[in-house]
């Protein structure tokens, strides 16, 4: 056994936290991140799968994702969709595009539809409640919204309308890189968008990104405490994985895939009421099956992209990106053949947030 390797007692100790809800340490994250020995990993493995089948059950379940539009005000260094990259075929889908795209989700189990874009201001206060209301008119789906940041009035506004959550990640924790890495944006207010929407009473995900050119792994630790901190409903977590026409197409070392999926298991083992999707990106590595392994790290939500094929080429935050030559049905079948042979089931229901009670 390395020097390296955990302890008995460590393992013990942090079993013994993570099973009462209590959070772990900085000091004690670093570590479990660190432990590159394999009796080490699949211990975190096992113990991560088991913390989310405690608290969360062994039902993953669907969101649907619909990436309505890839205009966007903003112009982050290392997104396809910046405002910035004139190489990319622009396109907004129709309000009715998008509720009939929603409306044939429903027969093929999936109970969440995840509106997602750019910045695009086109679709306003006004235009988007009008597109959740309709939604809501014609189908039984929970709407969740991933739109970047608005403001409180507008929040609120579509909530009123009937937004169930809303999804906006924080990036990072550390102030300096988010500023690097975001010429036009501000740290404190991507908070307080946070902030404001769990005062709101909207399930509020958030989450960060793994890798980011000049983060520590004591900053993965942060994010990950972070996360608790704010007691999110959902968290999403993802590499860093620059698009080509962007500045930082040349900057950084996109992380592996095990470092990912540990960071995964020690977000479980910390927020361990969370939901926590098997998100796109663990499929963009050449490792191919990443989201399958996602699932068994800790992970209790798939979100099949549903996205017009169409349009799907043009929504690359990354590259590499899974499933943009596949039509929405393939994919939502193929999550469905994924569950299956995990032995796992299918979530009924909107599958709200069971946030617990800290101890």
């Amino acid at each position: 056994m390395s020097e390296d390797s955990l302890s008995e007692i460590f393992k013990a100790e942090t079993e013994s936290k993570v099973l009462r809800n209590q959070s772990l340490s900085e000091d004690e994250i670093v570590s479990l991140l660190m432990s590159e020995e394999p009796r080490d990993v699949n211990w975190l493995y096992d113990l991560a799968d088991r913390v989310r089948a405690r608290f969360m059950g062994d039902a993953v379940f669907l969101r649907g994702i619909i990436e309505f539009s890839n205009y966007c005000r903003k112009n982050c260094f290392y997104c396809g969709i910046r405002r910035d990259n004139r190489r990319l075929k622009r396109y907004r889908m129709t309000v009715d595009e998008i509720v009939r795209t929603a409306i044939e989700m429903e027969p093929l189990g999936i109970t969440t539809v995840v509106l997602q874009s750019g910045e695009d201001m086109r679709f306003n206060r006004d235009l988007t409640g009008e597109l959740i209301r309709r939604i809501k008119a014609e189908t039984d789906l929970a709407v969740t919204l991933s739109l970047g940041e608005r403001n409180r009035e507008t929040y609120e506004y579509w909530r009123d309308c009937g937004t169930d959550r809303y999804l906006i990640r924080f990036e990072t924790s550390n102030r300096d890189v988010f500023r690097a890495l975001h010429p036009d944006d501000d740290y404190d207010k991507r908070l307080n968008c946070i902030r404001n929407l769990k005062d709101l009473g909207v399930q509020t995900g958030s989450g960060f990104m793994i890798g980011l050119p000049g983060t520590t792994i004591e900053d993965i630790a942060h994010d990950i405490l972070l996360c608790r901190e704010l007691n999110l409903d959902m968290i999403g977590i993802g590499p860093f994985i620059p698009h080509p026409d962007t500045p930082l197409s040349q900057v950084g070392k996109r992380p592996g895939l095990e470092f990912c999926l540990r960071v995964l298991a020690v977000t479980r083992l910390v927020n361990p009421d969370a939901h926590i999707p098997a998100t796109t990106a663990f499929d963009a590595h050449p490792h191919k099956g990443g989201r399958q392994l996602a699932l068994q790290r800790g992970a209790n939500v798939f979100m099949p992209n549903m996205t017009p094929q169409k349009y799907r080429q043009s929504y690359q935050l990354y590259p590499g990106k899974a499933c943009v030559d596949e039509g929405g049905a393939q994919c939502a079948y193929c999550t469905q053949w994924r569950i299956d042979i995990l032995g796992r089931t299918i979530g009924e229901g909107p599958g709200h947030t069971i946030k617990l009670q800290k101890f």
